[in-house]
């Protein structure tokens, strides 16, 4: 049972003074029966009160308003974190027919079983033909998914975004975390599989693993018997204590760690910090920088992006 203390920084600067900046924050470490939060603190630029609530995902979010002008708006979360899943998974027998009863009692899983409408559906049903086999446990239809993944898609920096589609995810062939969490999605819902998009960190301790130290996503499967089950393609694993959860929904609009509005004519600049300390004492840094224009004088989004 590792604990981790892992610092999440997000800030924006501002080439102009800016006002008004009202943010929805996902921050909030899961507690639960795979990991136990033992300390979180958390300290906003300008201290504002922050009104926290359980979404309709059952994620704590919350809501802040930074009023005064400001140039710099900094988020920086700071957790320790006992996790307790044990590592591997086996398929204890449940097929694809045995979905449909508990599907049609829960609205939830029943639109976490619906899949997207897009263009390039045709390639979907071939990686199904590939992973699906007639009879087989919906488990192994799973791993076999994301081995898929894994061995198909490329793991490329830079190629991708928070609003890259499906399609285009499917078109280069490659991307990073959040890229394979949104095609797997896509697989298991087609097949009325019940898929839900993870956000949180990966901790591997210097295993190899992709997205170490850094902002990290992965999927979890709804399977009778065994309830919410985690896989991470962009790694061709099945959920360990190395993953630490933050929050859950259909993709990463619902687990966006930071998003929100300012008032104010200025560009902005956005870097994310992370650092995973390990019982070792080792520690993983990870740092990403984006500049985002903002071409409405009167407000601009932004929202932190996964890697």
């Amino acid at each position: 049972m590792p604990v981790f203390k892992i610092q999440h920084v997000t800030k924006y600067e501002y080439e102009r003074s800016v006002k008004e900046s009202v943010n929805e924050i996902r921050v909030f470490p899961i507690h639960n029966k795979e990991q136990e939060v033992l300390q979180h603190d958390l300290v906003i630029t300008g201290a504002p009160a922050v009104y926290v609530y359980n979404d309709y995902w059952g994620n704590r979010t919350g809501l802040f308003n930074l009023l005064p002008a400001h140039q710099e708006l900094v988020i920086d979360s700071r957790l320790m974190v006992r996790t307790l899943t044990t590592a591997g998974f086996q398929d204890y027998g449940p097929v694809l027919k045995d979905l449909e009863p508990g599907i049609n009692d829960d609205l939830k899983l029943l639109e976490l079983s619906t899949a997207g409408m897009i263009r390039s559906q045709e390639s979907i049903l071939q990686i199904i033909d590939a992973v699906h086999q007639p009879g087989e446990g919906i488990a192994s239809i799973i791993q076999r998914c994301g081995k898929y993944i894994f061995d198909h898609f490329s793991y490329t920096k830079g190629i991708t975004d928070t609003e890259t589609t499906v399609d285009e995810i499917l078109e280069h062939r490659g991307g990073v975390c959040q890229d394979f969490a949104h095609i797997m999605l896509q697989v298991m819902r087609t097949l009325q599989i019940p898929g839900r998009y993870v956000s949180g960190y990966i901790c591997p301790n210097k295993n190899g693993l992709r997205g170490e130290g850094a902002t990290h996503a992965w999927v979890e499967a709804w399977i009778p018997g065994q309830g919410w089950t985690g896989i991470d393609p962009t790694n061709n694993v099945w959920v360990t204590d190395n993953h630490v959860k933050l929050a859950v929904g259909r993709n990463f609009n619902d687990c966006s760690p930071v998003k929100g509005t300012f008032k104010g004519p200025s560009n902005q600049s956005l870097s994310v910090y992370v650092s995973v300390g390990y019982e070792d004492g080792h520690t993983f840094e990870d740092t990403n920088s984006f500049t985002v224009k903002s071409s409405v004088a009167a407000s601009a989004i932004i929202e932190a992006a996964q890697q």
